[in-house]
């Protein structure tokens, strides 16, 4: 499944404003679907919550379709709330490599980036590599994400 199969979702807090935007503008002039789930505007006391919240929740209506990228300052607040939904799996990612394994090894249905680190260009290699790179489907990697499925499930119906 390559991204142009799958419907993206974006979102980010007051500090990941001005880098979601900038995505925007590259997701746009590329033709890529996306839907903006927030922050619509600069607002220095809004929550990461509320926005990496959504977006999960989102994903989880069809994580093998649906694909979410989420921002705020370190990213890892992001991260935490978006693992936080069964059926989603976020990975802060700093760099085209790890961007690369998220996909092909973990499956991973968001990419969590830190505003605080990653400048304009380094964040479009890494979104330019995770949504072009697929799942491998080894059966190494299958393995592992249906023990991680049935460990989510062993935690709901605890």
């Amino acid at each position: 499944m390559s991204y142009t199969d799958t419907m993206l979702y974006l979102a980010a807090d007051h500090r990941g404003f001005g880098l979601k935007e900038s995505l925007k503008h590259y997701l746009t002039k590329e033709g890529i679907a996306f839907e903006d789930y927030g922050a619509s505007e600069l607002d220095p006391k809004d929550d990461y919550v509320d926005y990496g919240a959504s977006v999960a929740k989102k994903i989880a209506e069809a994580p093998e379709e649906h694909r979410g990228i989420l921002i705020c300052g370190s990213g890892v607040g992001m991260d935490i709330v978006a693992n936080k939904v069964p059926r989603v799996r976020a990975a802060l990612v700093h760099s085209s490599h790890q961007a690369k394994a998220a996909r092909t090894d973990d499956d991973a249905n968001v990419l969590v980036l830190d505003a605080d680190e990653t400048n304009h260009e380094l964040s479009l290699d890494i979104v330019r590599t995770w949504l072009a790179t697929p799942f491998s489907g080894l059966e190494r990697h299958r393995r592992r994400l249906e023990k991680l499925a049935a460990f989510e499930r062993s935690i709901i119906t605890a």
